[in-house]
């Protein structure tokens, strides 16, 4: 298993939010073997049905990238998958060629967007291009994503693909947080995505692990169809 290096998250001021109580590790079980096969089979079911729907759509935000700002039109942000192992989650790319220097060689805006969890609004990064915003907004960014799911380094409905610097939230917790499949959409999507922030994320995340189930799936993506029109909690 890859070993993802894990950087202590800097000191800041949080606001003072009332947590339940984290799960304990005896709280998280190993999933049935029914649940595994119906969950995969659901992945590449919707997978396959989804991607002939917005193929087109897919092809015409490529070509909108293409023109606006040329490069790439996909982009591989390096996540972390089930067992700590890294992986190229993919976008559809919605900053300028060579955003990552940028943010390298600018100590200010790598400031904020440590502080911002781990990324920034996108009012206020001067990377996002016009069409990336939209793209953010609508979330339609994350189409690629399903060939993830087909790949099977992520799953329809999982924990959020966190990179490295971010495990450390989870403290002890991380082994648990690592033993399933990120998603494309989970709890936190629908709960508020970027309005719940750490250390709060940490909690929702971990209970959404401890409590799944193929209805409780179903149900995660059922009301993620109302959370993306509404850009509830989008960036």
């Amino acid at each position: 298993m890859t070993q993802a290096t894990i950087t202590a998250v800097p000191a800041r001021e949080e606001a003072k939010i009332e947590l339940p109580a984290t799960p304990a590790p005896a709280d998280f079980t190993q999933d049935s073997l029914a649940y595994t096969l119906a969950k995969r089979a659901l992945d590449i079911s919707v997978s396959l049905l989804a991607l002939p729907i917005f193929g087109p759509l897919m092809a015409a935000i490529a070509i909108a990238i293409k023109l606006e700002s040329g490069g790439p039109a996909l982009f591989g942000h390096v996540r972390l998958e089930r067992g700590g192992n890294y992986f190229r989650c993919l976008k559809f790319r919605t900053m300028r060629t060579g955003a990552h220097d940028e943010l390298v060689l600018d100590s200010e805006l790598q400031q904020r967007y440590v502080e911002n969890d781990y990324k920034l609004p996108v009012d206020e990064d001067p990377r996002v291009t016009r069409f990336g915003r939209f793209l953010r907004r609508s979330s339609l960014d994350e189409l690629p994503q399903l060939f993830n799911v087909l790949a099977g380094t992520m799953s329809l409905v999982g924990p959020r693909p966190v990179v490295p610097e971010e495990l450390s939230w989870y403290g002890d917790q991380a082994d648990h947080f690592l033993s399933v499949k990120p998603g494309i959409t989970g709890v936190w999507q629908i709960q508020g995505r970027s309005r719940i922030s750490y250390p709060r994320r940490t909690h929702v995340e971990l209970e959404a692990i401890q409590q799944r189930s193929f209805r409780r799936d179903l149900k995660v993506l059922i009301r993620s169809v109302p959370a993306v029109i509404t850009a509830r909690g989008s960036l």
